[in-house]
């Protein structure tokens, strides 16, 4: 689809019939960057986008932020500032023949000393091929790609087509950007501005809560709560919080099981658990059930946290997050949420400790750079009497066999004195260092 910017935009703001409207984010969706709200750091006096908007001195680029951050509008605003013909493609829908309709049209453009701005929405759907159809006409300059993505792109873009582009990272908008955008619809929109728009009590807050950073679901929930209200004996469209939930149904939910949002909501619920607050720990676990996330996959890395960051300080952790992971396969949700949040609250609560995760981590390590030592004699299996007459078991020692159940003897090859294992002074592995301290006190002394 190609979009003429340079012809009047008076019919943005113009009153619609009801029922014809087009939805209030696009009726008053910026077009310059004096009206564009948000990302500071990009487009804020003296940053590097704006001069690079400014002075017309742009390089391909991908726009890397969740919904509703403004990266459409901006990448329209660009081609507006720039005089650039635009050119706007949804990967969801758009293959190789329409990316080659436009690219034979930026080479014409190119010929009369015009530039061509091809605009990929979600280009992150885009496979490999697709996106390597871009390649020479960004190279060669034939096009100024400007890619829209929710994802990261290192992971979703190819590396060649990466290098050529400079990514930009957007942010969802802060509360204040938000009543901005409010307060802007408000003004410009003759619709809006007809109703005579005002909010009861926390109304507004709310909205600007609910949206989750997103200026479309805030503009458009507005849009509706307007509609839902009845105006006034004064004339006036009173909106209460009521009509705002009414209209929001749900928070807007920043998650994508797939995407960014998936590893950055664990990661912080991981980290938290980690850090001993269950409070932040059950927090971010909500924000995953909330957004759809399989509750099993918490119940699995609830169980390696359990090993790895636990350990054993506190060795019943495992048992409980395997149970949890064995109550959430057979109950599902919702009651499953129940579970897992007992479960999170008693790791995050645990005493840690990483001295298993560190004992494998460093043996690991040594198994493959070193020359893979013999098992001593002492130590093999002696089944046949071939093998015992080979030395196979001879002089080992059966610890049973003597007091306390311990006897000293070698257990490792010859040379491989290591310490591995240093447990640590956080609840059970406590009472075991001093154990392995008594057995070996040459060793754990000194770990």
């Amino acid at each position: 689809m190609t979009i003429d910017l340079f012809e009047s935009h008076d019919e943005e703001l113009a009153p619609e019939a009801e029922g014809s409207r087009r939805p209030l984010a696009d009726r008053v969706r910026p077009t310059t960057l004096e009206e564009f709200i948000g990302q500071r750091h990009l487009l804020g006096e003296g940053k590097a986008l704006r001069k690079a908007i400014q002075s017309d001195d742009l390089v391909s680029m991908i726009l890397w932020g969740p919904p509703g951050s403004g990266k459409t509008t901006l990448a329209r605003i660009i081609a507006r500032e720039t005089k650039s013909e635009f050119h706007s493609l949804s990967a969801v829908t758009a293959g190789v023949a329409d990316v080659r309709q436009v690219l034979e049209r930026a080479r014409r453009n190119r010929a009369r000393g015009l530039r061509t701005i091809l605009f990929i929405d979600e280009i992150h759907r885009f496979n490999k091929a697709q996106q390597d159809a871009l390649l020479p006409a960004v190279e060669d300059g034939t096009i100024l790609l400007i890619g829209a993505t929710t994802e990261n792109p290192s992971f979703e873009v190819i590396g060649p087509l990466l290098s050529r582009c400079r990514v930009f990272r957007l942010y969802p908008l802060s509360r204040e950007e938000l009543r901005a955008v409010v307060e802007r619809a408000l003004r410009v929109d003759p619709w809006l501005s007809s109703r005579k728009v005002q909010f009861a009590g926390a109304a507004l807050p709310l909205l600007i809560d609910l949206s989750g950073g997103d200026a479309r679901v805030l503009l458009n929930a507005l849009e509706l709560a307007v509609r839902l209200t009845s105006p006034n004996a004064e004339g006036a469209t009173v909106v209460d919080e009521e009509r705002v939930r009414e209209a929001m149904q749900r928070p807007a939910l920043l998650y994508d099981k797939a995407g960014d949002y998936h590893y950055d909501l664990i990661s912080a619920f991981i980290k938290s658990v980690r850090g001993s607050d269950p409070d932040a720990a059950i927090y971010w676990m909500a924000r995953m059930l909330a957004g759809g996330e399989d509750p099993k996959f918490i119940a699995r890395r609830m169980i390696i946290l359990a090993s790895e960051d636990i350990g054993n300080a506190d060795p019943f952790a495992l048992v409980l997050a395997t149970s949890a992971f064995t109550a959430v396969d057979y109950v599902g949700m919702p009651e499953a949420r129940i579970i897992l949040a007992q479960a999170a609250a008693y790791l995050a609560s645990a005493p840690k400790s990483n001295a298993a995760y560190v004992a494998i981590s460093e043996a690991m390590e040594d198994v493959e750079a070193e020359p893979l030592a013999d098992v001593p004699l002492h130590l093999r299996n002696a089944p046949t009497e071939l093998m015992r007459q080979m030395g196979y078991a001879s002089g080992y020692k059966y610890p049973h066999d003597f007091e306390g159940h311990f006897v000293r003897q070698s257990y490792r090859p010859p040379g491989k004195d290591r310490v591995y294992y240093r447990p640590t002074e956080m609840g059970v592995e406590k009472r075991l260092r001093e154990r392995l301290q008594q057995l070996w006190p040459e060793r754990y002394r000194q770990a």
